[in-house]
């Protein structure tokens, strides 16, 4: 089977912003129909929300203990949707995309 075309230019992808810890440092990206992603590609501090209060708080990232997308991720302390990350209030999961939303949201893990 050998395909008619390549892809078009719409559908060429970028490369992963792979975001690290570190003095925060963003990236401004033009995408499609003229909207903006910011793309984290280093930050240090997270806003973590305790289920149990209701309560968010600013808290600086100490490391990254566990990633499920890639067990290498954890060595280079790459920070991804649903890394588990140790803050200065406990553990806890990223729900955010740092690399398209350019912020850390996370959840304290019980």
């Amino acid at each position: 089977y050998h395909t008619s075309q390549g892809k078009m230019r719409s559908e060429i992808g970028r490369a992963p912003a792979e975001t690290h810890i570190g003095e925060e440092r963003k990236k401004i990206v033009r995408t499609f129909g003229g909207n903006q992603k910011v793309r984290a590609l280093r930050i240090d501090y997270a806003t973590v929300a305790d289920p149990a209060t209701g309560k968010s708080q600013k808290v600086k990232i100490e490391t990254v203990e566990a990633n499920s997308a890639n067990p290498n991720y954890v060595r280079r302390k790459l920070l991804t949707k649903g890394a588990v990350i140790r803050t200065e209030m406990g553990r806890a999961r990223i729900v955010s995309r740092p690399g398209q939303d350019g912020v850390v949201n996370a959840v304290l893990l019980a």
